[in-house]
């Protein structure tokens, strides 16, 4: 089975749309980053690195430190799909980000969001 084209795709080409998506409505590239280390582990060092690097989707998810127990707390839809019934692995964890940065752009505290 083929590969859907966001595992290839570079995780610094997407980045700047999480940005600018929290930034339109208010929020910071740091609540963006705070959101990313919560979900996997990366240090902010590691996650410029990984920037970069132009590093892969789908190697940004296989080479998480330590993936957030807590995400599977993460629930809603997301691009019409609710994440929490995704079985494909490393397109789960994509949406639970998605779905962690629209949290941010809609307002949501970041107790909530990383589901304090």
């Amino acid at each position: 089975m083929e590969k859907h084209k966001i595992y290839t795709m570079s995780f610094a080409s997407v980045y700047p749309h999480y940005v600018t998506k929290a930034e339109k409505k208010g929020r910071t590239k740091e609540e963006v980053d705070e959101i990313i280390r919560w979900l996997t582990g990366y240090s902010q060092d590691e996650l410029g690195m990984v920037l970069e690097k132009k590093t892969d989707f789908e190697t940004f998810f296989e080479e998480a430190p330590q993936m957030n127990p807590s995400r599977n707390l993460v629930k809603g839809v997301v691009c019409g799909v609710r994440v929490e019934n995704i079985e494909e692995p490393t397109m789960r964890e994509i949406r639970y980000l998605d779905k962690l940065i629209d949290e941010l752009a809609k307002g949501k505290k970041m107790e909530k969001i990383l589901r304090a």
